[in-house]
């Protein structure tokens, strides 16, 4: 029976949710200095339950992140709650990049330890809600993947969880090595302690180029991206509601507001 499970967390740092979060001018690439900068709010539901597979069965959790220096802090921080160690991919060539290239860096970077079982990461992050990054990575590996999972058990080489839709509820299965994403209702991710926060600072951060994982220039960036904004508008200030006065007719006051803004 297996006694020990090596596992990779995919972490990402992105825009503080209460922040204004706003596009570049020029590039329409996300601006990170624009918002305060947090660890993804489900990032940390997958290092929880890392950490919790973790102190079952024994084994090794490493963060993996590819971002820019200040995404540090958000490693730092996974490290804190109880990851052994990092990898931080940091190379300026990534700006820009879309989703199929990020997935191919972490691809690349995930093939640079050694005896990993086990990748979670979020289903989602709050910056791009694109969700499909990690089948994206198990693709490129070749690897099984369970995704959207609100429960995840490991029993020896075999993975079982469920996937909440809205057609219900969907029980999947998979042998390691393999690949998962989780959502917000995993679990409760714990609070760093003070210990914790201590200890995170001596631990191992591995700091990578793309061209120290073996990714080329042509594969990243904003200008090899299959996908390009154009043009954004910003969001427009929030306006004073409509008061309806019922009359007896208040029903259709109603009814002809939603027709006379196309929503029925």
């Amino acid at each position: 029976m297996r006694t020990m499970t090596n596992t990779v967390v995919l972490i990402k740092q992105v825009p503080d949710t209460w922040s204004e979060r706003k596009l570049s001018d020029g590039d329409y690439t996300l601006d990170r200095e624009a918002a305060d900068a947090v660890l993804d709010e489900i990032n940390e539901r997958a290092v929880e339950e890392a950490l919790q597979i973790k102190e079952s069965s024994g084994g090794e959790v490493t963060i993996l992140s590819a971002g820019p220096e200040r995404a540090s802090d958000a490693i730092r921080k996974a490290l804190s709650m109880g990851a052994d160690k990092a990898i931080h991919i940091k190379d300026d060539l990534m700006h820009g990049s879309d989703s199929v290239q990020t997935a191919y860096v972490l691809a690349r970077a995930l093939g640079t330890v050694e005896g990993v079982e086990l990748v979670i990461a979020g289903n989602e992050a709050t910056d791009g809600r694109g969700g499909a990054v990690p089948a994206m990575i198990a693709e490129y590996l070749e690897l099984p993947h369970l995704t959207h999972l609100r429960k995840l058990t490991v029993e020896g080489e075999t993975l079982t969880g469920e996937r909440e839709t809205d057609e219900g509820i969907t029980h999947v299965e998979a042998s390691l090595p393999a690949i998962v994403s989780v959502t917000e209702k995993i679990n409760e991710p714990r609070f760093p302690s003070f210990k914790g926060i201590m200890a995170a600072k001596k631990k191992e951060v591995q700091v990578l180029s793309l061209a120290e994982i073996g990714v080329e220039p042509s594969d990243v960036g904003l200008e090899n991206a299959g996908s390009t904004v154009t043009s954004s508008t910003p969001k427009p200030p929030k306006t004073a509601g409509e008061r309806v006065t019922d009359e007896g007719d208040g029903g259709t006051k109603v009814a002809e507001y939603l027709v006379g803004q196309k929503i029925i």
